[in-house]
């Protein structure tokens, strides 16, 4: 069945059985799917509620790292919330402390302040380097500054979305705070030349996701690493998407040995099962945090931190990062290998991929949807460009299965894009 002939099935049903005609008549419109409705996940498989089967390529955004259901962290979450599952930071628990210890194991991060969504990590990691800037680098009160690269992605909030380069996250919704300043991505001498004494951070994505899967240069951390210890600005590194083994490392950073002072997490923390994110530095910088400076009522509850225990145990034990190297690595020459005139660039590293798609053959929207058609389940970033993200528990034989179900569906794009028009009528 066609995307446009199963759009207009799901539309058909009755509004007590329609979950897209009730998403939008009850909703906000602030996302755009797919014409699918899934209804049950079981490893890297999604089932629509007419029972079809799809290979997830997407992953959440890498938040379904470990698959769909995983039952090793299925059990760590329903033991758990038979016992407890929420309390109050008020009180101390029996789950957080070893959490927090394993974490920052992982990581080689002194200390970790958990949270929740990514974009709450990312604000915390805010906070924490204006209030190091003010009380430890000695920046006057009020004038803290924090460098972002353009083509940055880290959330929805105001903070956040104020920083961004993409104008329709910003339109509508200022005024923003001050205190940003962009630098191109990958340019490491831009970087050190809008360096200034006020300078508290420089916020940054190993590799950028929803710019389209873009890899710097090589070498490109190691220099922002050297600069901002020379001087003495804080790396905060953003893996919200990119860590806890996606790119076939533990951290994106890690592939060239690069240490950062300021670490997020989030997504892959919370095992696909809820959300758990973190921000996590070296001890001075966290140091600045007092009782009453920061806080959340749901991050770091006694549920969130044995999933995320739980899932940091998995991906070690199951050797997820390298499974992801392995994969990713056939991943990529298996797209190059489809040799397709439609594709103009494949980027990535481990199990993040964005196949760049030539817009004069196709958008990538309609690649999507044409992949949903063979059973294969994505999503589009900025209509050029597809990406290919899968849960890292995914097998060989998958991988080839979605690389075979993209060579056909662009020839089969291809074959419409090369009919000649019909002949007008003559009248």
């Amino acid at each position: 069945m066609s995307t446009t002939a199963r759009a207009a099935a799901l539309r058909s049903r009755t509004t007590t059985a329609d979950p897209i005609e009730l998403e939008a008549r009850h909703g906000a419109h602030n996302y755009h799917p797919l014409p699918v409705v899934i209804s049950r996940g079981e490893g890297v498989w999604l089932f629509d509620t007419d029972g079809r089967r799809y290979l997830d390529m997407m992953s959440a955004y890498s938040a379904v790292s470990f698959g769909h259901g995983h039952p090793v962290l299925v059990k760590a979450l329903t033991d758990q919330a038979q016992r407890l599952a929420i309390t109050s930071r008020a009180f101390h628990t029996d789950r957080l402390g070893a959490f927090l210890e394993a974490l920052t194991r992982a990581t080689g991060m002194d200390r970790a302040l958990p949270m929740n969504s990514g974009a709450e990590a990312v604000e915390t990691a805010i906070k924490a380097a204006r209030k190091w800037a003010y009380k430890v680098k000695g920046v006057p009160e009020g004038r803290a500054r924090i460098l972002v690269a353009e083509g940055n992605f880290a959330g929805r909030t105001t903070t956040i979305v104020g920083f961004s380069s993409e104008a329709q996250y910003r339109d509508g919704f200022g005024p923003f705070a001050p205190g940003f300043a962009s630098v191109p991505f990958g340019d490491a001498a831009a970087l050190e030349a809008a360096i200034t004494p006020d300078t508290a951070a420089f916020i940054v994505e190993p590799i950028q996701g929803e710019a389209g899967i873009v890899v710097p240069p090589a070498g490109y951390l190691r220099a922002v690493r050297e600069i901002c210890t020379r001087r003495n600005v804080l790396m905060i590194c953003d893996e919200v998407q990119t860590g806890l083994g996606r790119t076939g490392a533990m951290l994106a950073c890690d592939h060239e040995g690069v240490k950062p002072d300021g670490l997020t997490l989030g997504k892959a923390l919370g095992g696909g099962l809820l959300p758990v994110s973190a921000f996590l530095a070296r001890a001075d910088v966290m140091a600045q945090f007092t009782p009453g400076d920061h806080g959340s009522t749901f991050g770091g509850n006694p549920l969130a931190a044995a999933v995320g225990l739980a899932a940091l145990q998995t991906l070690e034990s199951e050797h997820l990062a390298e499974r992801a190297q392995r994969e990713g690595a056939h991943l990529m020459a298996s797209l190059r290998a489809l040799r397709h005139p439609a594709i103009t660039d494949i980027r990535g590293k481990g199990l993040l991929v964005g196949v760049q798609i030539d817009p004069a053959f196709a958008s990538a929207r309609a690649v999507c949807e044409a992949l949903m058609d063979e059973g294969v389940l994505t999503k589009d970033t900025h209509h050029t460009v597809v990406r290919l993200a899968p849960p890292l528990v995914i097998e060989r034989a998958q991988v080839d299965l979605a690389v075979a179900a993209l060579g056909r569906v662009l020839a089969r794009l291809g074959q419409r894009a090369a009919k000649p028009a019909a002949e007008p009528a003559l009248h």
